[in-house]
């Protein structure tokens, strides 16, 4: 039997009001279900970089938050996550309430969430220290993953598309996969290059899902002090690649390639800016590379025992 955890006195939950989900219901459901167990404070965002403010401001204090729960997408929890990054007093708790939610169904799979809140505090759940990544050209925490061509692409389309929740990135990303035109890259994996040619997409990180839906990385681990990449080659024809990575059979295909490194640079080889984006974020006025190095256990996350499988500390 679980056993309540005696430690988590102090939560703050942080909530962006304009994520995909993210709407008074369901953050009032979350202050409630956690001021059930603990002394709880509630921070609503407005604006962005607030999310990373707060939760700094809140570990200052002398008594600090023992969780920082966050209600948003993958944005906020980026967001949230460089606030945190470091810290050895609070653990992370994600609330799915954006688009992808794809953190989310990294650390808890598809477990309601109300069921993730009842296990933390009655102890069924673990206790990770998750990699993260630092994209050196901006000096940014990336948690999720960081990508460019097609799936950087898609948050354009994504803007024009009448949808919500992930049906609205699965269009984006189908349209922008019939539209795209592959780019002239290189990628280099610790100075040894994986891959140079006619690229669709780079994806590095640690998160094996993006979109919410897509398994781009089905070989990584949340805890193994590396980084995964996948490229995928103008080999594939971009309007194949939605079905292939939907449950990671790219990998079989000729024309993908996959590694493993601590330090991963991206790059077009033709000096045009790239098209990238970091955990779901476009970046705008990027360089022609762009370099992640790993954050090996940087960030404390509360996770499904089974979902996030390895050592528990």
């Amino acid at each position: 039997m679980s056993r309540p955890v005696s430690d988590l006195d102090q939560v703050l939950v942080i909530a962006n009001p304009t994520a995909g989900s993210a709407r008074a219901p369901l953050m009032n459901a979350v202050r409630d279900a956690c001021a059930a167990h603990a002394e709880t404070a509630v921070h609503i965002t407005t604006a962005r970089g607030d999310a990373t403010e707060s939760v700094q401001r809140a570990l200052a204090e002398r008594t600090p938050p023992s969780v920082v729960v966050v209600v948003g997408g993958d944005g906020t929890v980026r967001e949230v996550v460089e606030g945190m990054a470091g810290t050895t007093t609070a653990t992370l708790l994600v609330v799915p309430g954006g688009t992808g939610n794809s953190v989310y169904r990294m650390l808890w799979g598809d477990r309601p969430w109300a069921e993730s809140v009842r296990a933390v505090f009655s102890g069924e759940a673990v206790r990770r220290r998750l990699d993260l990544a630092r994209l050196t050209e901006i000096d940014a925490t990336v948690c999720l993953g960081a990508c460019s061509g097609v799936v950087a692409e898609a948050l354009d389309f994504a803007k024009r598309t009448p949808l919500s929740g992930r049906a609205r990135y699965k269009q984006a990303f189908a349209d922008a996969c019939a539209a795209h035109k592959p780019y002239p890259g290189r990628v280099t994996v610790d100075g040894k290059v994986l891959f140079e040619g006619d690229t669709v997409l780079a994806n590095v990180g640690g998160g094996r899902y993006r979109g919410g839906q897509y398994l781009l990385l089905p070989l990584s681990e949340l805890a193994d002090g590396l980084l995964d990449v996948v490229v995928i080659s103008g080999q594939v024809d971009p309007v194949r690649i939605p079905d292939l990575i939907r449950d990671g059979s790219h990998l079989g295909e000729p024309g993908v390639y996959y590694g493993r490194g601590s330090e991963i640079r991206v790059e077009r080889t033709d000096g045009e800016p790239l098209v990238f984006e970091h955990d779901g974020e476009l970046i705008a006025d990027t360089a022609p590379s762009m370099t992640l190095r790993v954050a090996p256990g940087a960030l404390p996350v509360w996770a499904d025992p089974v979902v996030a499988a390895g050592p528990a500390w």
